[in-house]
C-alpha cells in the first residue's frame, strides 16, 4: 500500500510539474510532502523503514549510473581538478558554518558539525537535476562529477573524525591517517581486480548473454560490490559508483546503462520522495530565520567557493561558474552527519530538523542555479576587466600544460612510488587474502582429510608465493633501467640520495611482503623466516618466468582497461585532447538529422563536426561519403570542439516532445469487391490491374472456392466469382463497380 502510495502521488504531481516546465525532482519533493506524516489531509506512508530502504536503493542506482557514465580515466583526467576543488569548498564552508552557528546562537559542537554539514553536497540531487535538464554531457559536468567524488571520499573520513570528536571531545589524527590508508587500499585493491576480472568475466559470457542476463549480472555486480563497501566500513553510494566506474571500461557500458535506466529512475523517484517526508512545517514556522540564513549561506558562500576553487585547479571562468552554481545545495550525507551528532547528544536538539529543511529548501533552488549559471556567465564576463581576463586565461593554460621530458628526477619518483604503491597494495590483499580464507580453509579440509597439518600449511605457502610471484617481480625489478639511473646520476646533482633509497624501498616491500606470508604460516624463527624470504625474492627476481607471467596479467589488464576505448575509431594523442572531443552517439528517431544523408545534414556547415565512422548493425562505415544516409539508430562517431559536438549531439540525441503518440483519428478503410464475369477486373493478373497506381489500395486477400489465399502473389490471376478484400487510406469511388464495392 505505502508503494501505491508513493508511486500514484508521485506520478501525479510530476506530470504537472513536466506540463508546468518545472524540474522533477522539485515534484517528488512535494509529493513526499503530501504523503509525509506533517500532511494530515493525505493518506500517508506507514511503515517509514520500507521507505528508507527503497530509498538507498535509489541512491545506489543513481551512483551505479553515475559511475557508468564516468569512467576512471575521465576521473584520473579530472582528479586534480576535483580535488582542487573540493578541498577549498570544504575548507571555505566549514569556517561559513562554523561562524553561521555561532551567529544563530548554536554550541560550539553543534557549530564543528554544522561547519561540516555545509561542506558536503548533494550527488543524487545534482544527478538528477542532470538529468532533467539534460546536461549530462556537457564538458562541465565531468568536472562536478569529480568534485562529488572527492565530497563522497571526505565525507567519509569525516564520518570517522566527528565520531571520534564526539566520543572522547579530542581529534584523534592518528585515526584520520588510518581511515584515509584504509580507504586508498580499497580503491586500489576494487578497481585493480574488477578491471582485470570483470571485463574477462563478460567477454567470455557474451555469446550466451541476452539483455535478461545482463542486467541481472550488472545488478548482481552493483550490489555486491555495494556489500564489500559495506562491511569495508565505507558508504554504499561509494561502491556502487565504484562499480559503475569499473564496467565503464567495458564495451558494455551503453547497453548496460540503458538497461538499468528504468530501475534507476523508479528507486529514485523514492528517494527523493522520502526526502520530501522529512518536511516539518512546525519547524518552518518556529526556525525559519535560522533556516533562511543557512540556506542563503550556503547558496551564496558554496557557490562562491566552488567556483573559486574550479579557478584554482586551472580551468576557464566559464566552466567554473557553471560547475560552482551546481554546488548550491547540502544533501544525503548532511543528514547522516545530524543523526550522528543526534545519536551521540553533542548537538543541539532542534539542528536535525534545520538541517533537513534548510536540505529541502537548497534542492528547490538547485535546478534554477544551474540553469541560471550560463546567463549569469554571459552577464558578468563582460563585466570583469580585461587584464584580469587574460590572467583567468594564462593561468588556465599554464596549469593545462607544464609537460616534462620523462627523465627529471620528479617524474623518477612519480614513476616508481606509484610502482611501490600500486604493486604494494596488491601484494598486502594478496596476503591478507590468503591468510584469512586460504589458510583456514586448507586446514579444515586437510583435517578432515586426516592430514597432517604443515601439508596444509605448506601447500598455502606455495600457492600463495606462486600467486604473489609475477608482483613480486613487478615491485622489486620492473622499470628499473641502469642505464636511465645512470644517466640521472650524471645530470642531475645528489640524485643518488634519491634514487638509491626508492630502489632500497623497493626490494624492502617485496622482502616483507614474502616475510608476513610465511610467518602467517610456519611459526619459525623471525631470523630463518627472513632467510627464506630471501631466497624465495632471489628465485623470483631472476626468474623468466615470473617476468613472462607478469607481462601476460599486465597485457590483459591493458586489453580490459581499454576495451571500450578500443571502440572508438582511432585516439586523439594527448597533446591534442584539450582542443578536440570524440563521442559515439546513437541517433534517435526523433533527431531532425534522421533519413538525412550527410550531404543534406550538413554537419561541418552547421554545427562545426565531422563524422569519422558510422555503425549500422553489425557494419562500420568508417570515413562515410557525402551521400551516406543517417538512419535512426545508427552510431556516429562524432569528432569536434566541445562546444561543437554538444551543439550536434543535442540533435542526433533529440527525443520525441511525446512518448506515445495517438493515431486513433488515421484508419484505413477496408473494402470487399465480388469479381463477376466481363466485369472490367475479370481474367486480370493482380499485377495488370494496377490497385496499388490507380486507386492507392492493396488488396490483401482473394476469397476463391471456399478458401482464402492471403496476401496472392502479384501475378496471381482474378476469375470470376472471386472475393476480393483490400484496404486504402482514401475514400473510395471507383468509376465502373461502385455497386459492386462494399466498405467494411
Amino acid at each position: 500500500m505505502d508503494l501505491a502510495v508513493i508511486l500514484i502521488t508521485a506520478g501525479v504531481i510530476t506530470v504537472v510539474f513536466k506540463w508546468l516546465k518545472q524540474p522533477l525532482v522539485l515534484g517528488y519533493i512535494l509529493a513526499g510532502f503530501f504523503i509525509g506524516p506533517y500532511f494530515p489531509w493525505f493518506p500517508a506512508v506507514k511503515d517509514a523503514t520500507n521507505v528508507h530502504v527503497w530509498s538507498d536503493i535509489g541512491i545506489v542506482f543513481l551512483m551505479f549510473a553515475l559511475g557508468l557514465e564516468f569512467s576512471i580515466k575521465k576521473l584520473k583526467k579530472v582528479g586534480a581538478t576535483g580535488a582542487i576543488t573540493a578541498l577549498t569548498e570544504l575548507a571555505i564552508m566549514f569556517l561559513v558554518g562554523n561562524a553561521v552557528g555561532h551567529l544563530l546562537g548554536f554550541s560550539d559542537m553543534s557549530c564543528i558539525f554544522l561547519g561540516c554539514m555545509l561542506s558536503i553536497s548533494s550527488t543524487a540531487i545534482i544527478v538528477k537535476s542532470f538529468d532533467d535538464l539534460k546536461l549530462k554531457q556537457q564538458n562541465f559536468t565531468s568536472t562536478v562529477t569529480a568534485v562529488l567524488v572527492v565530497e563522497d571520499i571526505v565525507a567519509v573520513l569525516l564520518l570517522v573524525v566527528l565520531s571520534t570528536v564526539s566520543v572522547s571531545r579530542t581529534f584523534d589524527g592518528g585515526e584520520l591517517v588510518m581511515s584515509m590508508v584504509k580507504l586508498a587500499f580499497f580503491l586500489i585493491v576494487w578497481f585493480v581486480f574488477g578491471i582485470y576480472l570483470i571485463p574477462t568475466f563478460l567477454r567470455w559470457m557474451r555469446k550466451y548473454m541476452t539483455e535478461e542476463t545482463l542486467l541481472l549480472v550488472a545488478v548482481g555486480l552493483c550490489f555486491g560490490m555495494v556489500v564489500l563497501a559495506a562491511k569495508a566500513g565505507f558508504s554504499t553510494a561509494l561502491g556502487a559508483f565504484v562499480m559503475g566506474a569499473i564496467l565503464a571500461e567495458t564495451i558494455e557500458a551503453d547497453v548496460i546503462h540503458r538497461l538499468i535506466t528504468p530501475l534507476k529512475n523508479l528507486f529514485s523517484a523514492v528517494f527523493f520522495v522520502s526526502v520530501g517526508m522529512l518536511i516539518q512545517p512546525a519547524v518552518l514556522g518556529q526556525k525559519w530565520w535560522a533556516i533562511l540564513v543557512i540556506a542563503l549561506s550556503i547558496i551564496l558562500f558554496k557557490t562562491t567557493a566552488a567556483t573559486t576553487g574550479v579557478l584554482l585547479s586551472g580551468k576557464p571562468l566559464k566552466t567554473a561558474v557553471q560547475s560552482g552554481f551546481c554546488f548550491c545545495q547540502i544533501g544525503e550525507f548532511s543528514f547522516i552527519i545530524a543523526g550522528l551528532g543526534n545519536s551521540f547528544h553533542v548537538i543541539d536538539p532542534d539542528l536535525y530538523a534545520v538541517i533537513v529543511s534548510v536540505s529541502i529548501l537548497t534542492t528547490f533552488v538547485t535546478p534554477y542555479m544551474i540553469k541560471g549559471a550560463l546567463p549569469f556567465y554571459n552577464w558578468l564576463e563582460p563585466k570583469v576587466p580585461e587584464r584580469v581576463m587574460q590572467r583567468i586565461d594564462e593561468y588556465s593554460a599554464h596549469s593545462r600544460g607544464g609537460e616534462d621530458n620523462g627523465n627529471s628526477i620528479q617524474t623518477f619518483l612519480k614513476k616508481h612510488l606509484g610502482n611501490v604503491l600500486l604493486y604494494g597494495v596488491i601484494l598486502t590483499a594478496i596476503s591478507l587474502l590468503s591468510i584469512g580464507l586460504l589458510r583456514p580453509f586448507l586446514d579444515r579440509l586437510f583435517v578432515d582429510l586426516k592430514i597432517p597439518q604443515i601439508w596444509s600449511r605448506l601447500v598455502g605457502l606455495i600457492a600463495t608465493l606462486s600467486l604473489m610471484a609475477p608482483f613480486l617481480w613487478a615491485v622489486a625489478v620492473k622499470g628499473v633501467s641502469r642505464k636511465h639511473i645512470k644517466e640521472m646520476f650524471d645530470t642531475y646533482r645528489f640524485s643518488q640520495a634519491v634514487v638509491i633509497p626508492v630502489l632500497v624501498l623497493r626490494y624492502f616491500v617485496a622482502l616483507f611482503t614474502v616475510g608476513v606470508v610465511v610467518a602467517g604460516y610456519v611459526d619459525i624463527a623471525v631470523g630463518f623466516l627472513m632467510v627464506i624470504a630471501v631466497i624465495v625474492v632471489a628465485v623470483v627476481l631472476f626468474s623468466r618466468r615470473a617476468d613472462g607471467f607478469y607481462s601476460q596479467i599486465e597485457d590483459r589488464f591493458t586489453k580490459n582497461f581499454n576495451s571500450r576505448q578500443a571502440q572508438a575509431s582511432f585516439h586523439i594523442p594527448a597533446g591534442m585532447e584539450n582542443e578536440f572531443a570524440m563521442e559515439r552517439l546513437r541517433m534517435t528517431p526523433a533527431s531532425p538529422l534522421a533519413g538525412l544523408t550527410l550531404q543534406q545534414a550538413q554537419l561541418r556547415e552547421r554545427y562545426g563536426a565531422n563524422v569519422v565512422t558510422l555503425e549500422r548493425g553489425d557494419s562500420i562505415i568508417d570515413l562515410p561519403g557525402k551521400d551516406t544516409l543517417m538512419m535512426p539508430y545508427d552510431v556516429l562517431t562524432v569528432i569536434g570542439t566541445d562546444e561543437q559536438v554538444s551543439a550536434i549531439r543535442a540533435d542526433i540525441t533529440k527525443e520525441a516532445d511525446m512518448l506515445v503518440h495517438d493515431h486513433s483519428d488515421h484508419e484505413m478503410h477496408m473494402y470487399r469487391y465480388h469479381v463477376e464475369a466481363g466485369g472490367p477486373l475479370c481474367g486480370l493478373a493482380i499485377r495488370q490491374a494496377a490497385f496499388g497506381q490507380k486507386h492507392n489500395a492493396m488488396i490483401i486477400a482473394i476469397e476463391r472456392g471456399g478458401q482464402r489465399i492471403v496476401n496472392p502473389d502479384r501475378d496471381t490471376v482474378l476469375l470470376h466469382d472471386d472475393t476480393l478484400w483490400f484496404v486504402s487510406p482514401d475514400q473510395l469511388t471507383v468509376a465502373g463497380f461502385e455497386k459492386k464495392m462494399v466498405e467494411i
